[in-house]
Protein backbone atom coordinates (compact mmCIF):
# COMPACT_ATOMS: atom_id res chain seq x y z
CA UNK A 1 0.00 0.00 0.00
CA UNK A 2 1.47 3.33 -1.09
CA UNK A 3 1.28 5.78 1.80
CA UNK A 4 0.99 9.48 1.05
CA UNK A 5 2.59 12.46 2.76
CA UNK A 6 -0.43 13.43 4.84
CA UNK A 7 0.86 16.96 5.32
CA UNK A 8 -0.41 17.68 1.80
CA UNK A 9 -4.01 17.02 2.78
CA UNK A 10 -3.69 19.53 5.62
CA UNK A 11 -3.51 22.31 3.03
CA UNK A 12 -6.67 24.31 2.28
CA UNK A 13 -8.69 23.12 -0.70
CA UNK A 14 -7.01 25.21 -3.36
CA UNK A 15 -4.12 27.58 -3.88
CA UNK A 16 -5.17 31.25 -3.60
CA UNK A 17 -4.83 32.04 -7.29
CA UNK A 18 -6.60 28.84 -8.29
CA UNK A 19 -9.63 29.98 -6.29
CA UNK A 20 -9.49 33.39 -7.96
CA UNK A 21 -9.37 31.78 -11.41
CA UNK A 22 -12.31 29.56 -10.49
CA UNK A 23 -14.47 32.53 -9.49
CA UNK A 24 -13.47 34.55 -12.56
CA UNK A 25 -14.21 31.63 -14.90
CA UNK A 26 -17.63 31.13 -13.32
CA UNK A 27 -18.47 34.80 -13.78
CA UNK A 28 -17.26 34.81 -17.40
CA UNK A 29 -19.35 31.74 -18.16
CA UNK A 30 -22.45 33.66 -17.05
CA UNK A 31 -21.30 36.97 -18.58
CA UNK A 32 -19.36 36.12 -21.76
CA UNK A 33 -19.34 39.72 -22.98
CA UNK A 34 -17.83 41.17 -19.81
CA UNK A 35 -14.60 43.09 -20.47
CA UNK A 36 -12.58 41.93 -17.47
CA UNK A 37 -9.41 43.75 -16.45
CA UNK A 38 -7.01 41.65 -14.39
CA UNK A 39 -5.06 43.46 -11.68
CA UNK A 40 -4.75 40.37 -9.51
CA UNK A 41 -1.87 38.02 -10.22
CA UNK A 42 1.64 39.47 -10.27
CA UNK A 43 2.38 38.54 -13.89
CA UNK A 44 4.04 40.99 -16.26
CA UNK A 45 2.51 41.99 -19.59
CA UNK A 46 5.27 43.85 -21.46
CA UNK A 47 7.50 41.96 -23.94
CA UNK A 48 11.02 40.86 -23.09
CA UNK A 49 13.61 43.63 -23.58
CA UNK A 50 15.13 43.75 -27.09
CA UNK A 51 18.64 43.13 -25.73
CA UNK A 52 17.40 39.92 -24.10
CA UNK A 53 15.65 38.73 -27.26
CA UNK A 54 18.73 39.42 -29.39
CA UNK A 55 20.98 37.50 -27.01
CA UNK A 56 18.59 34.56 -26.89
CA UNK A 57 18.42 34.42 -30.69
CA UNK A 58 22.21 34.24 -30.85
CA UNK A 59 22.18 31.48 -28.23
CA UNK A 60 19.65 29.51 -30.30
CA UNK A 61 22.01 29.76 -33.29
CA UNK A 62 24.84 28.48 -31.12
CA UNK A 63 22.74 25.47 -30.21
CA UNK A 64 22.32 24.74 -33.94
CA UNK A 65 26.08 24.55 -34.53
CA UNK A 66 28.05 21.49 -33.51
CA UNK A 67 31.02 23.67 -32.54
CA UNK A 68 29.03 25.79 -30.07
CA UNK A 69 26.29 23.39 -29.03
CA UNK A 70 25.88 22.87 -25.27
CA UNK A 71 24.26 20.01 -23.40
CA UNK A 72 24.00 19.82 -19.63
CA UNK A 73 25.23 22.98 -17.97
CA UNK A 74 26.38 23.48 -14.38
CA UNK A 75 23.49 23.10 -11.94
CA UNK A 76 24.69 26.25 -10.12
CA UNK A 77 24.53 28.38 -13.28
CA UNK A 78 27.06 29.49 -15.87
CA UNK A 79 29.90 31.68 -14.66
CA UNK A 80 29.24 34.27 -17.37
CA UNK A 81 25.90 35.10 -15.72
CA UNK A 82 27.02 34.78 -12.10
CA UNK A 83 29.94 37.14 -12.71
CA UNK A 84 27.54 39.78 -14.09
CA UNK A 85 25.17 39.34 -11.15
CA UNK A 86 27.98 40.00 -8.69
CA UNK A 87 29.42 42.89 -10.72
CA UNK A 88 26.15 44.76 -11.25
CA UNK A 89 23.83 43.79 -8.38
CA UNK A 90 26.22 43.57 -5.45
CA UNK A 91 29.66 45.13 -6.00
CA UNK A 92 28.25 48.68 -6.50
CA UNK A 93 26.69 48.40 -3.02
CA UNK A 94 29.97 47.38 -1.42
CA UNK A 95 28.94 43.72 -1.16
CA UNK A 96 31.61 41.14 -1.92
CA UNK A 97 30.53 37.67 -3.05
CA UNK A 98 32.36 34.64 -4.35
CA UNK A 99 31.21 33.05 -7.60
CA UNK A 100 30.22 29.85 -5.78
CA UNK A 101 27.89 31.75 -3.44
CA UNK A 102 25.38 32.56 -6.21
CA UNK A 103 23.05 29.84 -7.54
CA UNK A 104 21.08 30.47 -10.73
CA UNK A 105 17.65 28.80 -10.76
CA UNK A 106 14.26 28.79 -12.46
CA UNK A 107 12.42 31.07 -10.04
CA UNK A 108 12.34 32.61 -6.58
CA UNK A 109 9.02 30.89 -5.92
CA UNK A 110 10.63 27.48 -6.31
CA UNK A 111 13.77 28.45 -4.39
CA UNK A 112 11.91 29.93 -1.42
CA UNK A 113 9.77 26.79 -1.37
CA UNK A 114 12.68 24.39 -1.74
CA UNK A 115 15.19 25.99 0.60
CA UNK A 116 13.41 24.69 3.69
CA UNK A 117 14.34 21.14 2.62
CA UNK A 118 17.86 21.49 4.01
CA UNK A 119 16.56 22.21 7.54
CA UNK A 120 15.26 19.81 10.18
CA UNK A 121 11.57 19.53 10.98
CA UNK A 122 12.11 20.71 14.56
CA UNK A 123 12.91 24.26 13.47
CA UNK A 124 10.52 27.01 14.56
CA UNK A 125 9.33 29.07 11.59
CA UNK A 126 8.38 32.77 11.65
CA UNK A 127 6.49 34.50 8.85
CA UNK A 128 5.13 37.98 8.38
CA UNK A 129 1.34 38.14 8.20
CA UNK A 130 0.10 38.76 5.52
CA UNK A 131 2.59 36.57 3.71
CA UNK A 132 3.40 35.19 0.27
CA UNK A 133 1.58 31.81 0.51
CA UNK A 134 4.52 29.70 -0.70
CA UNK A 135 6.53 30.31 2.49
CA UNK A 136 3.77 28.82 4.61
CA UNK A 137 2.55 26.09 2.28
CA UNK A 138 6.01 24.62 1.69
CA UNK A 139 6.52 24.27 5.44
CA UNK A 140 3.07 22.72 5.81
CA UNK A 141 4.03 20.16 3.16
CA UNK A 142 7.25 19.42 5.05
CA UNK A 143 5.48 18.91 8.39
CA UNK A 144 6.52 21.95 10.43
CA UNK A 145 3.15 23.69 10.64
CA UNK A 146 1.05 21.79 13.16
CA UNK A 147 -2.68 22.07 12.44
CA UNK A 148 -4.76 24.88 10.95
CA UNK A 149 -6.72 26.69 13.64
CA UNK A 150 -10.11 28.34 13.44
CA UNK A 151 -8.30 31.69 13.38
CA UNK A 152 -6.61 30.78 10.09
CA UNK A 153 -3.21 30.28 11.69
CA UNK A 154 -1.10 27.14 11.77
CA UNK A 155 -0.47 26.19 15.37
CA UNK A 156 3.28 25.59 15.08
CA UNK A 157 4.13 28.70 13.04
CA UNK A 158 4.97 32.09 14.54
CA UNK A 159 3.03 34.91 12.89
CA UNK A 160 4.28 38.51 12.84
CA UNK A 161 1.33 40.77 12.02
CA UNK A 162 1.97 43.61 9.56
CA UNK A 163 -0.96 46.01 9.40
CA UNK A 164 -1.61 49.72 9.18
CA UNK A 165 -1.47 49.86 12.99
CA UNK A 166 2.26 49.02 13.03
CA UNK A 167 3.06 50.65 9.67
CA UNK A 168 3.51 47.15 8.17
CA UNK A 169 6.79 46.68 10.02
CA UNK A 170 7.11 43.22 11.59
CA UNK A 171 8.06 43.17 15.26
CA UNK A 172 10.71 40.85 16.66
CA UNK A 173 9.05 37.68 18.00
CA UNK A 174 8.73 37.19 21.74
CA UNK A 175 9.65 33.52 21.40
CA UNK A 176 12.85 32.17 19.90
CA UNK A 177 12.51 31.23 16.23
CA UNK A 178 14.97 29.50 13.93
CA UNK A 179 13.93 30.39 10.37
CA UNK A 180 12.57 33.84 9.53
CA UNK A 181 10.92 34.67 6.20
CA UNK A 182 11.14 38.35 5.22
CA UNK A 183 10.11 39.87 1.88
CA UNK A 184 10.92 43.51 1.03
CA UNK A 185 9.65 45.31 -0.93
CA UNK A 186 6.80 43.25 0.36
CA UNK A 187 4.44 41.05 -1.52
CA UNK A 188 1.50 41.56 -0.98
CA UNK A 189 1.50 44.90 0.86
CA UNK A 190 3.94 46.79 -1.38
CA UNK A 191 5.58 48.29 1.72
CA UNK A 192 9.25 48.43 2.64
CA UNK A 193 11.59 48.31 5.61
CA UNK A 194 14.34 50.77 6.51
CA UNK A 195 17.96 49.80 7.03
CA UNK A 196 17.58 50.62 10.72
CA UNK A 197 14.65 48.22 11.10
CA UNK A 198 16.34 45.51 9.08
CA UNK A 199 19.44 45.77 11.27
CA UNK A 200 17.27 44.69 14.23
CA UNK A 201 16.49 41.45 12.43
CA UNK A 202 20.10 40.77 11.56
CA UNK A 203 21.08 41.33 15.19
CA UNK A 204 18.27 39.05 16.38
CA UNK A 205 19.37 36.30 14.01
CA UNK A 206 22.97 36.59 15.16
CA UNK A 207 21.98 36.49 18.84
CA UNK A 208 19.74 33.44 18.36
CA UNK A 209 21.68 31.57 15.65
CA UNK A 210 18.65 31.98 13.41
CA UNK A 211 18.53 32.16 9.61
CA UNK A 212 16.78 34.92 7.65
CA UNK A 213 15.34 33.87 4.28
CA UNK A 214 15.15 37.23 2.54
CA UNK A 215 13.04 37.55 -0.60
CA UNK A 216 14.21 40.60 -2.57
CA UNK A 217 12.43 39.79 -5.83
CA UNK A 218 11.11 43.36 -6.14
CA UNK A 219 14.25 45.31 -5.26
CA UNK A 220 14.43 46.87 -8.75
CA UNK A 221 11.26 48.83 -7.94
CA UNK A 222 12.74 50.68 -4.98
CA UNK A 223 12.61 54.46 -5.46
CA UNK A 224 13.50 55.83 -2.01
CA UNK A 225 17.02 56.11 -0.58
CA UNK A 226 16.75 54.51 2.87
CA UNK A 227 15.30 51.26 1.56
CA UNK A 228 17.91 48.47 1.30
CA UNK A 229 18.12 46.70 -2.06
CA UNK A 230 19.91 43.77 -0.44
CA UNK A 231 20.00 42.50 3.12
CA UNK A 232 23.78 42.30 2.73
CA UNK A 233 23.90 46.09 2.94
CA UNK A 234 23.39 45.47 6.66
CA UNK A 235 26.50 44.72 8.70
CA UNK A 236 26.64 41.09 9.74
CA UNK A 237 23.92 39.90 7.35
CA UNK A 238 26.26 37.61 5.41
CA UNK A 239 26.52 35.51 8.58
CA UNK A 240 22.78 34.92 8.94
CA UNK A 241 20.91 35.57 5.70
CA UNK A 242 20.11 33.88 2.41
CA UNK A 243 18.80 36.18 -0.35
CA UNK A 244 16.46 35.37 -3.22
CA UNK A 245 16.23 37.46 -6.39
CA UNK A 246 14.49 37.13 -9.73
CA UNK A 247 14.56 38.36 -13.33
CA UNK A 248 10.79 37.87 -13.52
CA UNK A 249 9.59 41.33 -12.59
CA UNK A 250 12.50 43.59 -13.58
CA UNK A 251 13.14 41.96 -16.99
CA UNK A 252 9.85 40.23 -17.78
CA UNK A 253 11.04 36.65 -17.24
CA UNK A 254 7.84 35.31 -15.66
CA UNK A 255 7.32 32.96 -18.59
CA UNK A 256 11.02 32.49 -19.31
CA UNK A 257 12.10 31.49 -15.79
CA UNK A 258 15.38 32.69 -14.37
CA UNK A 259 16.36 33.82 -10.89
CA UNK A 260 19.16 33.36 -8.39
CA UNK A 261 19.75 32.68 -4.73
CA UNK A 262 22.73 33.93 -2.73
CA UNK A 263 24.05 31.65 0.02
CA UNK A 264 27.18 33.12 1.66
CA UNK A 265 29.59 30.59 3.07
CA UNK A 266 29.45 32.32 6.44
CA UNK A 267 25.82 31.27 6.96
CA UNK A 268 25.76 28.25 9.25
CA UNK A 269 23.26 25.66 10.41
CA UNK A 270 23.83 23.14 13.15
CA UNK A 271 23.52 19.42 13.72
CA UNK A 272 21.83 17.99 16.82
CA UNK A 273 25.28 17.63 18.37
CA UNK A 274 26.08 21.29 17.74
CA UNK A 275 28.41 20.88 14.75
CA UNK A 276 28.33 23.93 12.45
CA UNK A 277 27.60 23.22 8.77
CA UNK A 278 27.79 25.67 5.86
CA UNK A 279 24.36 26.08 4.27
CA UNK A 280 26.16 26.81 1.02
CA UNK A 281 27.37 23.20 0.86
CA UNK A 282 23.94 21.81 1.70
CA UNK A 283 22.15 23.93 -0.90
CA UNK A 284 24.74 23.00 -3.51
CA UNK A 285 24.16 19.32 -2.69
CA UNK A 286 20.40 19.75 -2.92
CA UNK A 287 20.59 21.52 -6.28
CA UNK A 288 23.03 19.09 -7.86
CA UNK A 289 20.75 16.24 -6.84
CA UNK A 290 17.33 17.67 -7.70
CA UNK A 291 17.94 20.37 -10.31
CA UNK A 292 19.48 20.21 -13.80
CA UNK A 293 20.09 23.93 -14.16
CA UNK A 294 18.54 26.77 -16.15
CA UNK A 295 18.88 26.34 -19.94
CA UNK A 296 21.86 28.00 -21.61
CA UNK A 297 19.59 30.02 -23.93
CA UNK A 298 17.72 31.49 -20.96
CA UNK A 299 20.90 32.33 -19.07
CA UNK A 300 22.30 34.13 -22.14
CA UNK A 301 19.11 36.17 -22.18
CA UNK A 302 19.55 37.00 -18.50
CA UNK A 303 23.18 37.98 -19.11
CA UNK A 304 21.99 40.58 -21.63
CA UNK A 305 20.12 42.34 -18.81
CA UNK A 306 23.55 43.59 -17.69
CA UNK A 307 24.56 45.18 -20.99
CA UNK A 308 24.23 48.95 -21.35
CA UNK A 309 21.18 48.49 -23.55
CA UNK A 310 19.73 45.90 -21.20
CA UNK A 311 20.09 48.13 -18.17
CA UNK A 312 18.33 50.98 -19.96
CA UNK A 313 15.56 48.70 -21.19
CA UNK A 314 14.78 47.10 -17.82
CA UNK A 315 14.72 50.56 -16.26
CA UNK A 316 12.07 51.51 -18.82
CA UNK A 317 10.10 48.40 -17.89
CA UNK A 318 10.22 49.23 -14.20
CA UNK A 319 9.29 52.86 -14.90
CA UNK A 320 6.32 51.69 -16.99
CA UNK A 321 4.91 49.54 -14.20
CA UNK A 322 5.63 52.13 -11.52
CA UNK A 323 3.71 54.69 -13.58
CA UNK A 324 0.79 52.25 -13.45
CA UNK A 325 1.29 51.91 -9.70
CA UNK A 326 1.03 55.68 -9.31
CA UNK A 327 -2.14 55.76 -11.41
CA UNK A 328 -3.72 53.08 -9.23
CA UNK A 329 -2.52 54.53 -5.93
CA UNK A 330 -3.68 58.09 -6.65
CA UNK A 331 -6.91 56.92 -8.30
CA UNK A 332 -7.91 54.76 -5.34
CA UNK A 333 -6.97 57.51 -2.90
CA UNK A 334 -9.29 59.90 -4.72
CA UNK A 335 -12.23 57.64 -3.85
CA UNK A 336 -11.50 57.94 -0.14
CA UNK A 337 -10.23 54.40 0.27
CA UNK A 338 -7.08 54.10 2.39
CA UNK A 339 -4.11 52.95 0.29
CA UNK A 340 -0.59 51.64 1.01
CA UNK A 341 2.34 50.52 -1.12
CA UNK A 342 2.79 51.48 -4.76
CA UNK A 343 5.79 53.74 -4.02
CA UNK A 344 8.66 51.25 -3.94
CA UNK A 345 6.79 48.25 -5.31
CA UNK A 346 4.33 47.32 -8.08
CA UNK A 347 1.69 46.33 -5.52
CA UNK A 348 -1.04 48.52 -4.08
CA UNK A 349 -2.57 47.39 -0.78
CA UNK A 350 -5.86 48.98 0.16
CA UNK A 351 -8.30 48.76 3.03
CA UNK A 352 -11.63 47.35 1.98
CA UNK A 353 -14.60 49.67 2.47
CA UNK A 354 -16.30 49.47 5.86
CA UNK A 355 -18.24 46.30 6.49
CA UNK A 356 -16.76 44.28 3.63
CA UNK A 357 -14.40 41.37 4.05
CA UNK A 358 -11.76 40.90 1.39
CA UNK A 359 -13.51 38.12 -0.55
CA UNK A 360 -16.77 40.13 -0.57
CA UNK A 361 -14.88 43.08 -2.00
CA UNK A 362 -13.31 40.76 -4.59
CA UNK A 363 -16.79 39.71 -5.73
CA UNK A 364 -18.03 43.29 -5.74
CA UNK A 365 -15.15 44.49 -7.93
CA UNK A 366 -15.62 41.56 -10.29
CA UNK A 367 -19.40 41.86 -10.60
CA UNK A 368 -19.81 45.66 -10.49
CA UNK A 369 -16.80 46.89 -12.48
CA UNK A 370 -15.30 43.72 -13.99
CA UNK A 371 -11.93 44.10 -12.30
CA UNK A 372 -9.98 41.25 -10.74
CA UNK A 373 -7.79 41.83 -7.69
CA UNK A 374 -6.54 39.62 -4.88
CA UNK A 375 -8.32 39.30 -1.51
CA UNK A 376 -6.00 40.09 1.38
CA UNK A 377 -7.34 37.15 3.39
CA UNK A 378 -5.66 34.85 0.89
CA UNK A 379 -2.30 36.00 2.26
CA UNK A 380 -3.05 35.22 5.90
CA UNK A 381 -5.27 36.26 8.82
CA UNK A 382 -3.85 39.80 9.03
CA UNK A 383 -4.71 40.29 5.37
CA UNK A 384 -8.42 40.22 6.14
CA UNK A 385 -9.92 43.62 5.50
CA UNK A 386 -7.30 44.43 2.86
CA UNK A 387 -7.06 43.94 -0.90
CA UNK A 388 -4.18 43.83 -3.41
CA UNK A 389 -4.02 45.35 -6.87
CA UNK A 390 -1.03 44.97 -9.17
CA UNK A 391 0.57 47.40 -11.61
CA UNK A 392 1.42 44.79 -14.25
CA UNK A 393 -1.41 45.39 -16.71
CA UNK A 394 -1.03 47.69 -19.69
CA UNK A 395 -1.21 51.41 -19.00
CA UNK A 396 -4.42 51.61 -21.04
CA UNK A 397 -6.07 48.85 -19.00
CA UNK A 398 -4.84 50.40 -15.76
CA UNK A 399 -6.34 53.78 -16.64
CA UNK A 400 -9.61 52.12 -17.68
CA UNK A 401 -9.73 50.15 -14.42
CA UNK A 402 -9.32 53.27 -12.30
CA UNK A 403 -11.91 55.14 -14.34
CA UNK A 404 -14.38 52.32 -13.73
CA UNK A 405 -13.67 52.31 -10.01
CA UNK A 406 -14.17 56.07 -9.81
CA UNK A 407 -17.39 56.12 -11.81
CA UNK A 408 -19.07 52.74 -11.31
CA UNK A 409 -18.04 51.35 -7.94
CA UNK A 410 -20.61 52.11 -5.25
CA UNK A 411 -18.95 51.97 -1.84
Amino acid sequence: MAMINENYIKLPGSYLFSEIAKRVDAYKAENPDAAIIKLGIGDVTRPLPPAVISSMHKAVDEMADEKTFRGYGPEQGYNFLIEKIIEFDYAPRGISLNIDEVFVSDGSKSDTANFQEIFGLENKIAVTDPVYPVYVDSNVMAGRSGSLGADGKWTDLTYMPCTAENAFIPQLPNEKVDLIYLCFPNNPTGTTISKTELKKWVDYAKDNKSIILYDAAYEAYIQEDDVPHSIYEIEGAKEVAVEFRSFSKNAGFTGTRCSYTVVPKEVLGYTASGEAIELNKLWNRRQTTKFNGVPYIIQKGAEAVYTLEGQQQIKSLVDYYMTNAKIIREGIQSTGIEVFGGVNAPYIWLKTPTGQDSWSFFDKLLHDVNIVGTPGAGFGPSGEGYFRLTAFASKKSTEEAIDRIKTRLKL
